[in-house]
């Protein structure tokens, strides 16, 4: 399906990261490989948030508005409190440096999820250093940074994550298995019943990443040639296509229509017919 594609800003590294804040108005967006967190609103344009940001990736907030951000560079979790102090969530696992916390989502109950792949010990997207864990994993963060739950140890890159809109079910993508899993989430908070979702497919670059639901439960992934949208079925419903290689994308506006699209060296911004959801 043909959308119209309007460019907010281009000319950066690699964008990710995307996420709108109602109150303020505006949104913010990562590029790794700038170390830096910009801020675009219709009033301001395009500005500075936090520059060095640690290589910030994935950025969601809490149910307090609270910016929760993934660091490359330092492998942490990160909370910004109201009065600009950046506190850790989640550090290490079982002693040892957690790879590269990636993207991160949080439940309505205050639980805060999120992905580790490694992609934060490459040159380019993070600082190069050894893996301390032998695996990657998903967690949920905890009250001490140093213990986080582990939830999942079996991906070999897990990615995007978002909860099913009753969060229910968690979906987790894999990029380099290039498919959607999706997990029950018990009363508890953990997961259970790992199964097979859905499978990005196609012979143009882009595998995925980003993830996100629109308000009638339609999942939308980054894949081959843009973001893929499956119904709550996991049918495909069409590809959205966009210029560049897609990482990230995130609603927001006043009705939450407007989908900004973070794709390698600009973000974009497509009207969609069904909205998403605001992040708290």
């Amino acid at each position: 399906m043909s959308h119209d594609v309007e460019t907010i800003g281009t000319g950066y590294l690699f964008t990710e990261g995307p996420v709108w804040h109602p109150a303020g108005a505006f949104l913010i967006w990562s590029d790794m490989p700038g170390d830096h967190i910009r801020r675009w609103s219709a009033r301001d344009g395009v500005t500075t948030f936090r520059k060095p940001s640690n290589m910030a990736n994935g950025n969601t907030y809490d149910r307090q508005g609270r910016l929760l951000t993934c660091e490359h560079a330092t492998s942490r979790v990160t909370r910004t409190e109201a009065d600009g102090r950046v506190v850790p969530l989640a550090t290490h696992f079982g002693g040892k440096e957690l790879n590269s916390p990636n993207d991160i989502v949080c439940k309505s109950d205050g639980g805060v999820y999120f992905s580790d792949p490694p992609y934060g010990r490459m040159k380019y997207y993070g600082v190069e250093r050894p893996q301390q864990l032998a695996f990657q994993g998903v967690y949920r963060a905890g009250v001490d940074p140093t213990h986080p739950e582990l939830l999942v140890d079996d991906f070999d890159r897990p990615n995007g994550l978002c909860f099913s809109l009753d969060e229910a079910r968690l979906f987790v993508n894999d990029t380099a298995r290039k498919h959607i899993r999706v997990f029950d989430v018990t009363p508890s908070g953990a997961l259970r019943d790992g199964r097979l979702w859905a499978e990005t497919k196609g012979d143009k670059p882009g595998a995925p990443d980003g993830m996100k639901i629109d308000a009638r439960g339609h999942v939308y992934c980054c894949g081959p040639g843009g973001i893929h949208v499956f119904d709550p079925d996991a049918n495909l419903l069409e590809i959205i296509e966009v210029p560049e290689h897609v990482a990230n994308f995130a609603w927001g506006e006043a009705d939450y229509r407007s989908l900004f699209i973070t794709a390698s060296t600009s973000l974009y911004r497509i009207r969609t017919q069904v909205p998403g959801l605001p992040p708290f």
